[in-house]
């Protein structure tokens, strides 16, 4: 089980209060947290697939303190207090997030050259887009991203149903989601469809140029470490992060390690080493 997250650390920037922007034909929740100094770059935080702003708790003020970074936050179409998704999700919805949606979102916000910092789905989300966006980005820090469906990513799924069923996993994600059903199955079911089992973005990683931070936990239950060992065989800037006594939130589980690490990977970006 993932560690209980501690109370927000004194000094933190404070997030400004949740923007409803339209993007690409939704209304999606937004949550800026201001830049600490003037030129830094946006930090984009990309949540997991059963995520949204709120999800993240504080780890992207964390994050932004740090760096002193301003961070954008937002919930995509069906998540959060988004848009509640009124149609069948697509076994290409990854694609439609990374190549549609976010670069809408950019343009409506007006944000150049940034920062993805994405999580399981908005890890793979993060990827896609920097690979075949055609658009600026400056980084990319994926934690527990997926290219392709293994064993054990499938059997994580599965007892996700299991607790669904069986727990009050409904009611958690109800204090956070519009709809908890519709953001549960649209994940849950997508995943275990036949169809999307072949579902595999390895061949785009090359054409991903920035620098990438890529870390994920050694006990992570949806997925193993050949995860973000592939991203480093394919994009020669890669830096690889395992973390022992890590499940599939890295950034839940080791908090500390992962703020160091994507402190020192921004320091970097900024002084083009």
């Amino acid at each position: 089980m993932s560690r209980p997250e501690l109370p927000p650390p004194a000094g933190l920037p404070l997030p400004q209060a949740v923007r409803f922007v339209e993007a690409a034909g939704h209304r999606l929740e937004t949550r800026w947290i201001p830049a600490v100094r003037a030129g830094a770059p946006v930090l984009v935080f990309l949540h997991e697939g059963l995520g949204c702003i709120d999800m993240w708790r504080n780890f992207p003020a964390r994050v932004a303190a740090a760096t002193g970074c301003p961070a954008l936050l937002y919930s995509r179409y069906g998540y959060g207090q988004s848009d509640v998704r009124s149609t069948p999700r697509e076994l290409d919805y990854l694609h439609r997030e990374a190549l549609d949606a976010l670069p809408a979102l950019l343009d409506v916000l007006d944000i150049h050259d940034p920062v993805l910092i994405g999580h399981s789905d908005g890890g793979s989300i993060a990827l896609i887009h920097a690979a075949e966006a055609r658009r600026r980005v400056r980084g990319l820090v994926v934690m527990a991203p997926h290219e392709f469906v293994e064993p054990v990513t499938l059997e994580g799924i599965r007892e996700a149903r299991r607790m669904w069923e069986t727990t009050d996993f409904r009611g958690r994600l109800a204090r956070y989601h519009r709809d908890p059903d519709g953001v549960f199955f649209a994940w849950n079911d997508t995943w275990l469809r036949p169809a999307f089992r072949d579902w595999n973005i390895v061949d785009c990683l090359a054409r991903i140029a920035c620098p990438v931070l890529a870390i994920q936990g050694e006990d992570d239950e949806y997925a193993s470490l050949r995860q973000i060992e592939v991203i480093a065989e394919h994009v020669a800037d890669t830096e690889l992060l395992a973390l022992a006594d890590c499940r599939h939130s890295p950034h839940r589980d080791q908090n500390d390690a992962v703020v160091e690490a994507i402190t020192r990977f921004v320091a970097r970006l900024e002084s083009g080493g």
